[in-house]
């Protein structure tokens, strides 16, 4: 199975999302033979529960946003060859949307620890403008690291707003204030439970259900429709349309405003593919150098997600590695009560870890975590090998033969 992701346009009526996923779920069903695909799933927008919002992974930012699940039946072609083939079709078929894979499998989305990508670059600081064209620039090299693919920025700046201005000296002389218009384009726009929630319990089987008074959302269809909704108010002689109290201006606003630890960050995502993670991560970190120096004042950058993991295990294994060669040789120099047996023991390691480096190049095995749990176990049995051919050479020795002889 895969993941896709598609974001259209900021602000694009979830209707409209809804026939632009129609769409491509037709255009996946035509690119997949149809004997293979099982089931073909669409989230669009946003889950109306913030309980269900928050264990979500979708990456999804609104009503523009959707995540297509494709589950293949068993048999099929291998999963990498259609994502290679989406990733160039879709595009063309479909200008000005933006496709990118996510992780489908648990084991990625654990290694990835809840991030949509394995790479994130993180730009924390309050500038936020300047650090989302700072982001952008960063995308926009990063796409052309080899191996980087689905290179996107995950927030949007771009999402319309109408941006009202009430006229308070106008309002007061009617007897109203910017509080009262407020309130009632609250209640008109998000019901009446977003100020006084009411509460009707069912007297027959004892359910509570929540009341909401709101303008129905067909009538709200228009800018001239907004602008007559009616104000009212507790000192208001009679009531007033929005129109005459309020001026109207059409504006752009974030559609997503993501913190870490309090702090609003800009993040952007990039996925691998053909290329191992780590070759990839040291050419980022090669492209970030340029920027650190552009960066606004108070705004740090930091990499995260898989890469952020792969290196503190990279490192923690290569200190455990070292670790045990001296914890081995220590051990040695207790048994044989000697400094130099054991030290002519562990001469052996560096033609095994020689060994581990040749095997590794000839069968094109890439240096993982596995891969160093294996150089360790290695080199206990390297040691084991050389411990087993000391002792021989010394009871040959004191048998009173010669030391080149009992090397033999």
């Amino acid at each position: 199975q895969f993941r896709l992701h598609v974001r259209a346009r900021a602000g694009l009526r979830i209707e409209e999302t809804a026939r632009l996923v129609d769409q491509v779920e037709q255009q996946i069903r035509q690119e997949l033979p149809r004997q293979e695909v099982n089931t073909v799933l669409d989230n669009i927008g946003l889950p109306y529960s913030s309980i269900n919002l928050s264990y979500s992974n979708a990456g999804t930012i609104g009503t523009s946003d959707a995540e297509i699940l494709v589950s293949l039946n068993p048999g099929h072609r291998p999963t990498e060859e259609y994502v290679h083939r989406l990733r160039e079709e879709l595009p063309k078929d479909f200008p000005g949307v933006e496709f990118f894979f996510q992780p489908a499998d648990i084991v990625s989305q654990i290694l990835n620890f809840g991030q949509p990508s394995p790479i994130d670059i993180q730009l924390s600081g309050q500038n936020y403008t300047q650090n989302y064209a700072i982001a952008q620039q960063i995308a926009n090299r990063l796409r052309h690291v080899p191996g980087a693919v689905d290179v996107h920025v995950q927030q949007l700046m771009s999402n319309p707003m109408l941006h009202l201005d009430v006229d308070r000296v106008r309002a007061q002389k009617v007897g109203l204030s910017e509080r009262d218009v407020a309130q009632n384009l609250l209640v008109s726009l998000s019901s009446s439970f977003q100020t006084s929630p009411t509460f009707w319990v069912n007297p027959k089987n004892g359910v509570e259900y929540s009341l909401a008074v709101m303008s129905p959302q067909y009538r709200i269809d228009s800018l001239q429709a907004l602008m007559n909704t009616p104000i009212n108010g507790a000192g208001a002689s009679s009531p007033q349309v929005l129109a005459n109290l309020a001026t109207v201006t059409p504006s752009t606003t974030p559609a997503v405003v993501t913190h870490y630890n309090i702090v609003p960050t800009v993040d952007v995502f990039a996925s691998v593919d053909g290329r191992d993670l780590g070759g990839v991560a040291d050419d980022t970190a090669d492209l970030l150098k340029p920027f650190q120096k552009q960066l606004p004042r108070g705004t740090q950058m930091h990499v995260r997600g898989q890469i952020e993991t792969m290196a503190s295990s990279y490192s923690g294994l290569e200190i455990g590695l070292f670790m045990s060669i001296v914890l081995v040789y220590l051990l040695i120099v207790v048994n044989f009560q000697s400094w130099l047996d054991p030290f002519i023991i562990i001469t052996a390691l560096p033609g095994a870890l020689a060994g581990i480096l040749w095997i590794l190049f000839l069968t094109h095995t890439t240096l993982s975590v596995p891969a160093l749990t294996g150089a360790v176990m290695c080199m206990g049995v390297a040691t084991s090998n050389s411990i087993l051919m000391i002792s021989f050479a010394r009871e040959r020795m004191a048998e009173g033969t010669s030391a080149i002889e009992a090397a033999v």
